[in-house]
């Protein structure tokens, strides 16, 4: 009986730490709401855009658009044909 009893009170251990986590969780969500709504503010007033900062500045690559893929699909065409025929003047010089 007592090994029953030992897996409820785990359980209930359990279940207690799974919403006590749940509300820290929507403790900070409301944090973090409220300080992007401050700086979105703020950002208002001082002329800047008001889109929070984790989405103003995104790191990575850079998309491109179409005319720009365009240019570079050209260059690097460019670029592999003179790689191509690179090997065949440097023999016929050897």
């Amino acid at each position: 009986m007592t090994h029953i009893q030992g897996k409820v009170l785990y359980l209930m251990d359990l279940f207690k730490a799974i919403r006590e986590l749940y509300e820290e969780k929507q403790r900070i969500d409301e944090v973090i709401a409220h300080l992007e709504f401050l700086s979105a503010d703020r950002g208002a007033s001082t002329g800047s855009s008001t889109v929070p900062l984790a989405v103003r500045h995104r790191r990575g690559r850079k998309s491109m658009g179409a005319e720009e893929r365009l240019e570079v699909s050209r260059r690097m065409k460019d670029y592999w044909a003179r790689r191509r025929k690179a090997p065949k003047a440097k023999a016929q010089s050897a």
